[in-house]
């Protein structure tokens, strides 16, 4: 099969979360099963795009209302990402390393789906699938069925994976003639609630809609920030399927953040030397159990919940545990966990910002993660702290309900229903004192570590919809 995944954001290439991580990693593992696949998004002037030469392989332009913009697009030839990587540069749009700009979004991504498209066209492509992530890249199905000038692909399966509904990427009708020309009676298949919704649209359009883990897909229903109807009168095309992670990248035998490596065999050396090294690098105490939090600090992580939840923690506890926190959001959150710091300055820490580094040497050196998540559709920090030996605290919602199993229900997690301070305090008083049993503490690891996360089999799940799709349209000839 002949597929083309497009996003906004791909690992290594741009990241803010959890969607470059999936686009980085699902392509590769479907090449693998013998399948031809490219990857479109944004060129970026990243560090990983600026210290890498690429080729060019098409030059174009595209009409944005009364003007015309020059793009081009060009490919990696080393191919070292495992799968065809195709850069789009628009320079008046994506002339910096920000993968996202407030206020300008509406037009950043329009052109980039309007060059994605004019591409295929003058190039003469037929995808066998083009499977699109998130709003950034949900006009692509109305243009391929409605607008004039993309008719030849209009037969073209269109594939949307939904990573989080709480943003539709909405802009008001002023901007409509940012859209090609289009059948105008087809213009309600852009709207909702009296704005064109990207999102809505692909939801719409798009053949097949799936979202990143089974408990999600019926969250949605009655979770997705004002698509909730849409969403369940479109569930008939709906399927959740749970996002792998790349085992390549996520290895705890060979990863080269790590001061030492480990296996299943030999983690409590490795975990031992791995927590040492981040303890002295935070200034931390190695001997007690280390809390750790990494992700965006925002309502949907719960990140409002960790202030408060670290003081009562560092309190109540008599100073016995370790916290720290990686990540950056709400200025807020931010300001609030930094003035912890000299309070409780031994046995707490935060790094304010993202560290790809940093980030796998806390999975190797902590012994806690807390997800108190109010929205986790997939989650893939919990995926990644089993396999290095980290026991994930979670509340059940979304994706972390489908991968953990609480330890009282002989698992390899701790698990809590609320996102409140009350529930994530109690959850960590659980794991101090599965940390004081080294025996089952030691059990809970290995039985985590051994979980297969993998890519591989997801990989096959999505090939098998893919199929099913390129029959449908076979038969509609």
């Amino acid at each position: 099969m002949n597929i083309f995944h497009v996003s906004a954001e791909c690992y290594p290439i741009a990241k803010v979360g959890g969607l470059a991580d999936v686009v980085g990693a699902l392509p590769k593992y479907q090449t693998l099963l013998q399948q031809k696949v490219k990857v479109v998004v944004p060129k970026y002037k990243t560090s990983y795009v600026t210290q890498r030469k690429f080729k060019n392989v098409f030059k174009g332009n595209l009409k944005l209302g009364q003007k015309t913009y020059p793009f081009t697009v060009d490919t990696d030839p080393t191919n070292e990402l495992g799968y065809e990587l195709y850069l789009i540069d628009i320079p008046p749009f994506f002339g910096s390393a920000n993968v996202y700009e407030w206020g300008q979004d509406a037009e950043r991504f329009v052109t980039f789906q309007i060059a994605f498209l004019n591409w295929l066209i003058e190039s003469k492509q037929f995808p066998d699938i083009i499977h699109i992530h998130d709003h950034h890249t949900g006009l692509i199905p109305f243009m391929l069925k409605f607008a004039h000038a993309y008719k030849s692909l209009s037969r073209v399966p269109t594939f949307l994976t939904i990573h989080n509904a709480q943003y539709h990427g909405d802009f008001g009708f002023e901007k409509l003639y940012l859209l090609p020309e289009f059948e105008h009676n087809k213009i309600g298949f852009l709207e909702w609630n009296g704005h064109i919704n990207p999102l809505a649209s692909a939801i719409k359009c798009a053949w097949q809609v799936s979202t990143v883990s089974p408990s999600y897909l019926e969250e949605m229903s009655f979770a997705a920030n004002g698509l909730e109807d849409l969403l369940r009168h479109e569930r008939p095309k709906s399927i959740g399927v749970l996002n792998g992670i790349d085992v390549d990248v996520w290895n705890p035998q060979s990863d080269s953040f790590l001061v030492q490596n480990y296996s299943t065999r030999s983690f409590k050396k490795g975990k031992e030397a791995n927590k040492a090294a981040l303890c002295e690098q935070f200034n931390l105490d190695p001997t007690k159990p280390l809390f750790a939090f990494i992700g965006r600090l925002v309502g949907e992580k719960g990140a409002d919940l960790l202030p408060h939840m670290c003081s009562i923690v560092l309190n109540d506890f008599h100073q016995q545990v370790n916290i720290l926190i990686l990540g950056s959001g709400d200025p807020e959150v931010e300001s609030h966990l930094q003035k912890l710091m000299p309070i409780y300055k031994g046995n707490y820490n935060a790094y304010i910002g993202y560290n790809e580094q940093v980030s796998h040497q806390i999975y190797a050196g902590a012994d806690f993660l807390l997800m108190p998540s109010r929205v986790e559709p997939c989650g893939l920090n919990q995926m990644y702290a089993l396999r290095y030996g980290t026991v994930p605290i979670v509340r059940r919602t979304g994706g972390l309900k489908d991968t953990i199993i609480d330890i009282g229900d002989f698992g390899y997690g701790i698990c809590h229903d609320q996102a409140s301070v009350e529930d994530v305090v109690y959850s960590i008083g659980r794991a101090i004192g599965l940390y004081k049993d080294e025996e089952n503490m030691d059990k809970v690891i290995k039985t985590g570590m051994k979980i297969n996360h993998s890519w591989e089999k997801v990989a096959n799940t999505y090939l098998e919809v893919y199929k099913e799709l390129i029959v449908k349209t076979a038969d509609s000839w």
